[in-house]
């Protein structure tokens, strides 16, 4: 496969069913691998949102009519034509965000399987009935759509996220808006042409190409938008937070993690080390879940430092699209720039570099953006390279006496995205999941490999209480609605006595 696989050298947005020309500013959309550009995307002014959210308006009357397992059907071949794709979709995904194919392909297949899960609940969207307290009246309460949904979705899950939000909007009957990362648009393409091939009636979903501050603004501030669900940065999903409050528009937040794997003295070490490996270094450490803290007990400190050091010496680094390469470049050098500043400030702090710190740039490695997998030792827990997010191949050494030490280093930090622990003890296990402050908790695995039928997210500052996948995402995208039906042909009054 090549870059000649792209059909467009300038993407369009795709409102009512249309693919709509924008003209003025552009931005290029670079391999971050190579540094060469795959084609332009562009900057939309806050008119495309209003013309996205009017069709998105009418187009959602008429969808929420829809018997939910007829809308459920376009879900089916939607997943049945990204299975088919799957192998283009991956390599497209690779050039514009950098992830190695493996990966690649095991966020298409997140897509794939969330069409087919969420498919299914077009069958079980289901309410509750419940007795009545007054004789021949029936109570029930049911799902109802909200209306016009706003998605916004970062760069480095730029299929999977997607899908985690708007297959549920769609098999729920909303219509959807979709404002996709500018650094990665090209799967936001393809998922539009797939949408429109399986069928699914125009308007339903829409994309809105341009920045957070034009397009994303427009849509939070949109008054018929009614759902904003944002993947991304705490100081933008705070800021969106407080607009929504503002107008009580629904929102639903996932902002990213510190994330720890405890590695406890009776661990098996070398699986801890296969699970922190994984966890740290895949998708180059630009995961929410990526693991870039070890809390490990002293007694095991210097052996796991040794096999770690190991096998991070056997990674390849280099471009996604060689099947040989296990670890990718970063997204830009924007990230690569934070990157730096917290190799930095890790110095500063006292903590002992022991490999990487670096950013790579001889020979081809110079035409992308490459940084060395790194690994700090002899971190505390109040040091800001334990404590911030860093969005990178970088991970830090805690040492801790004990599992009750383990834990509270754990839930030190403020954010509550995904835990992990490696121990035999199955006492220790249950006193884990109990007390990790965190919305995933791992056992005898890395902090990554979420599974779409559980719910995804967080608590404290990753997030504001909703859950991506699962079940429980159906809930950001309805409504509860109670029914109440009287049969007895008078006016019963609940709760009032009566003699």
């Amino acid at each position: 496969m090549t870059e000649t696989m792209l059909d467009v050298k300038k993407l369009a947005n795709y409102i009512n069913g249309e693919w709509v020309d924008v003209e003025g500013e552009t931005a290029p959309v670079i391999n971050p691998a190579t540094g060469e550009t795959l084609l332009e995307v562009p900057l939309s002014d806050k008119t495309a949102v209003d013309h996205a959210v009017e069709a998105a308006k009418q187009a959602q009357k008429e969808w929420a009519l829809v018997p939910a397992p007829q809308r459920a059907e376009i879900l089916y071949e939607v997943g049945h034509i990204m299975k088919e794709r799957k192998e283009k979709l991956a390599y497209l995904l690779t050039l514009e965000n950098g992830k190695v194919l493996e990966e690649a392909r095991g966020e298409v297949q997140e897509g794939i399987d969330m069409a087919f899960y969420m498919a299914g609940e077009g069958r079980r969207l289901f309410g509750q009935t419940t007795p009545s307290e007054l004789q021949n009246k029936f109570a029930m309460s049911v799902r109802a759509p909200i209306g016009v949904v706003g998605i916004i979705t970062p760069w480095n899950f730029p299929i999977a996220i997607a899908t985690w939000k708007s297959f549920p909007a769609i098999v729920a009957g909303n219509a959807v808006v979709w404002k996709p990362a500018t650094e990665t648009p090209i799967m936001a393409y393809e998922l539009a042409k797939i949408f429109e091939e399986a069928g699914l009636p125009k308007g339903v979903i829409n994309v809105v190409f341009g920045s957070g501050s034009t397009v994303g603004d427009a849509m939070v501030h949109h008054e018929d938008i009614r759902v904003i669900s944002f993947t991304g940065s705490n100081e933008t999903g705070r800021n969106i937070a407080a607009e929504c409050g503002r107008q009580l528009k629904k929102v639903s937040l996932e902002m990213g993690g510190k994330n720890a794997v405890i590695v406890m003295d009776d661990a098996d070490l070398d699986l801890a080390v296969e699970g922190i490996i994984w966890s740290a270094f895949g998708t180059s450490g630009q995961r929410c879940t990526a693991c870039s803290r070890v809390i490990v007990h002293e007694d095991v400190k210097e052996t796991l430092e040794e096999r770690l050091l190991h096998a991070m010496e056997q990674l390849t680094i280099g471009n996604g699209t060689d099947e040989s390469v296990r670890v990718g470049p970063i997204i830009n050098e924007a990230g690569i720039n934070k990157i730096k500043k917290y190799i930095d400030i890790g110095k500063e702090e006292g903590a002992k570099l022991l490999a990487g710190g670096y950013e790579m740039t001889e020979g081809d490695y110079g035409k992308g953006y490459f940084f060395a997998p790194t690994l700090f030792t002899d971190a505390t827990i109040d040091m800001r390279i334990a404590q911030e997010e860093i969005f990178g191949p970088v991970v830090s050494l805690i040492p801790v006496k004990s599992f009750e030490e383990a834990i509270e280093a754990n839930n030190s930090v403020s954010y509550g995205l995904s835990s992990s622990i490696f121990t035999k003890d199955v006492n220790r296990v249950f006193k884990a999941q109990r007390d990790l402050d965190t919305g995933i908790v791992y056992v005898n695995a890395g902090t990554t490999g979420a599974e779409i039928h559980l719910p995804f997210g967080g608590t404290k500052g990753t997030g504001n209480g909703h859950r991506d996948s699962g079940v429980q995402a159906l809930d950001v995208f309805t409504e509860w609605k109670a029914v109440y039906v009287d049969y007895s042909g008078k006016l019963q009054r609940a709760q009032i006595d009566t003699e």
